[in-house]
């Protein structure tokens, strides 16, 4: 099969011809038919997180048909559709899982990171950590749903329900998927971009937000909560100054700049900061749940596998309007 593979941090991903994986007892093998592109690669790739497995195949954004399975795989069989996410596996045993926190599982595996992922044409995942996916997502479309989508609405899960007024910093795959869950629960949202991005703003008034402005500017009204998606721990006193009295700070990368000091009086009055860490299968099954009832739609920018490079950077450089997405050369153009 075809593979993008990265060979060492800081080097561009290499095309290979490589064996299709076999599957394990409890795993099954899925052709895959998109994989999206997350900032989460970039970081793996620049060196970021410092611990991948080497040589790696990225991709943690998988949607795909179940080809074969291991003898126990469970419940799946062979034509059904899933998703593969970010979380490959959890040891069930440590202290975190035995408390219902097997995001923090101290020996996880993650797709695309620890364990080989979707930027290939199969890809071989543990039954138990894929999520059925219904046929309408079964496209490129929902690729961005299986960590964009599903890290957007851990984060979500993090703020107080009766929260009215909310804030989005960095509006790229996961916001514009956040967006359609907020306007569906009736919240407003807020979308701050850089500075220069007209067209993230636009983009975001499109989506239903009801206000868009750059990250240094004050929102119209004090916010109840704020999501910070992109990676700049400058946005943490920019974000607090915007909150209200009592109001959340949910920080929803998996890495961020050093953040720098700010004053005492941007966190009182029972401000609160906070990351989110990984996802759990239960973030799954709710979010799939939402999204079918929300009617999610994402926008997407196609790219064949072998110009993976070109699609990270494209992200890189904020060109990407909603997420990128990867399609095995020989089905691009049928997708």
């Amino acid at each position: 099969m075809l593979a993008m593979v990265l060979e060492a941090p800081g080097t561009p991903l290499q095309l290979r011809e490589v064996p299709v994986p076999v599957p394990g007892d409890n795993q099954v093998l899925i052709r895959i038919i998109a994989c999206g592109v997350c900032r989460t690669d970039l970081h793996i790739m620049d060196g970021d997180l410092r611990s991948p497995k080497l040589p790696l195949i990225p991709g943690h954004e998988i949607v795909g048909v179940i080809v074969a399975s291991g003898r126990d795989a469970g419940h799946f069989k062979a034509g059904d559709l899933a998703g593969v996410p970010w979380l490959a596996f959890t040891c069930g045993q440590c202290r975190y899982c035995r408390k219902g926190q097997e995001n923090l599982c101290e020996n996880a595996l993650f797709t695309g990171y620890t364990v080989n992922g979707g930027y290939a044409e199969y890809v071989t995942a543990h039954a138990q950590y894929c999520f059925r996916i219904p046929p309408v997502y079964a496209a490129p479309e929902g690729a961005p749903l299986l960590c964009a989508g599903l890290i957007g609405y851990r984060s979500w899960r993090m703020i107080d329900p009766m929260a009215q007024y909310i804030g989005l910093y960095g509006f790229g795959a996961a916001a514009h998927i956040l967006t359609q869950i907020a306007r569906y629960a009736h919240k407003q949202i807020y979308a701050f971009t850089r500075k220069d991005d007209i067209g993230g703003q636009e983009f975001s008034l499109q989506l239903g937000t009801i206000w868009a402005g750059s990250s240094d500017q004050q929102p119209p009204v004090k916010l109840d909560a704020a999501i910070i998606f992109a990676p700049d721990g400058r946005l943490v006193p920019a974000a607090l100054s915007s909150l209200d009295k009592g109001g959340q700070l949910v920080c929803a990368g998996i890495h961020m700049s050093d953040i720098p000091s700010f004053p005492y009086q941007l966190l009182w009055e029972e401000r609160s900061v906070r990351s989110v860490a990984n996802l759990t299968r239960e973030d799954g099954e709710l979010f799939f749940d939402i999204a079918a009832k929300a009617t999610i739609q994402t926008t997407i920018e196609r790219f064949k596998l072998s110009q993976a490079n070109e699609a990270l950077e494209r992200l890189r450089s904020g060109l990407i309007k909603g997420a990128a997405v990867l399609v095995p050369d020989a089905q691009y153009q049928m997708l």
